[in-house]
């Protein structure tokens, strides 16, 4: 089969591999849909911190936002699975440890990420094997393009849960990326009072045709006060400031990962009561997301600019953008095509 392949530092193609034999417990998905982000964009470049750390290696095979239709299974997988369209977790815990054991798989020590960490094969492929314990089904109101976008959904929906707003509240959300316009999408379902702060224009652009009309920059950002700030960009300035805007005694949550350290002044952080959560998967975010795009909530397929086929990642891990893509931050691949 065809799957896209990392093997090196700005290196990617697409290979002829051997398609996936689904092991104990495993199933084997017919990729119908899948997405890049910013984590594959740093495997590309070298610049993911699991290459420095030895929890990635190349060559590595990325992709872990998709979709599609269980086509086999392995033993002891349950027979229901079969036929049935799909997403799934990317977090695969070892199921042993203390953090499995209490629901909280996404932070195991010895997890594997589909795609991403611990040599485990992503979906940017014809075919992906996954156990079957971490899959999710998808109702037929649930399209291709939105079942590739459960997963950042799901992170987005937790960011929004860690925020601790009810309905009224103001949220600002930092970043007009694909997690910052989801973040802010999921939160206005709840009905919070949701602003975003960009500095992109077509992605500001983007927010504003979502119907956010609180869409500033830095300068223009207006002197409110923000009940809770989610820091969704990849600048190592905006966690400080996520600090220095929020409201005392209420929250900032760090869901986006800047290439390089940032700080925050912790004198800040006690001096004004302030709680911090960081926000690390999707996993307990998966349902209630795709809940919200089976009743129509939230609608995020206005964020897909374009959706190419699997020959077209290399250049759009570079950078480029497919010759007449929308001004939507994700991109899609359709490996069938």
């Amino acid at each position: 089969m065809r799957a896209l392949v990392i093997t090196g530092p700005g290196r990617a193609a697409v290979h002829e591999v051997e398609p996936p034999s689904p092991a104990v417990g495993q199933v084997v998905v017919d990729v119908e849909r899948v997405g890049v982000c910013g984590t594959d964009v740093e495997l590309f470049t070298g610049r993911m911190s699991y290459l420095h750390t030895g929890e990635a290696r190349y060559p590595l095979r990325p992709g872990h936002e998709w979709c599609g239709t269980v086509t086999a299974l392995g033993d002891g997988a349950d027979p229901g699975w079969l036929g049935r369209r799909v997403t799934g977790d990317t977090m695969l815990g070892c199921g042993r440890c203390r953090a499995c054991r209490s629901g909280r798989h996404h932070v195991c020590a010895d997890r594997a990420e589909i795609g991403v960490r611990g040599g485990f094969p992503g979906a940017l492929a014809e075919q992906i094997a996954v156990p079957a314990s971490a899959l999710h089904s998808l109702p037929d109101a649930v399209d291709a393009t939105s079942g590739a976008l459960v997963e950042p959904g799901g992170n987005a929906l937790r960011s929004v849960r860690a925020a601790g707003l009810t309905r009224g509240e103001r949220m600002l959300v930092l970043g007009t990326g694909t997690l910052g316009l989801l973040t802010a999408l999921f939160a206005r379902a709840q009905g919070i009072d949701v602003h975003l702060m960009g500095r992109d224009e077509d992605q500001m652009r983007v927010a504003g045709e979502l119907g956010f009309t609180g869409v500033w920059t830095r300068d223009s950002l207006p002197s409110l006060v923000w009940e809770a700030v989610v820091d969704a960009s990849n600048s190592p300035r905006l966690p400080g400031l996520a600090l220095d805007l929020v409201e005392p005694g209420r929250r900032v949550v760090y869901v986006g990962l800047a290439g390089t350290p940032s700080s925050i002044d912790t004198r800040d952080l006690v001096l004004r009561d302030v709680t911090a959560v960081g926000v690390l998967g999707a996993s307990a975010g998966l349902g209630g997301t795709i809940d919200a795009y089976a009743d129509g909530s939230v609608d995020a397929r206005p964020l897909v600019a374009a959706t190419v086929g699997l020959e077209q990642a290399p250049s759009v891990l570079s950078g480029a953008r497919p010759e007449g893509a929308g001004a939507g931050p994700k991109i899609h691949f359709d490996p069938r095509v």
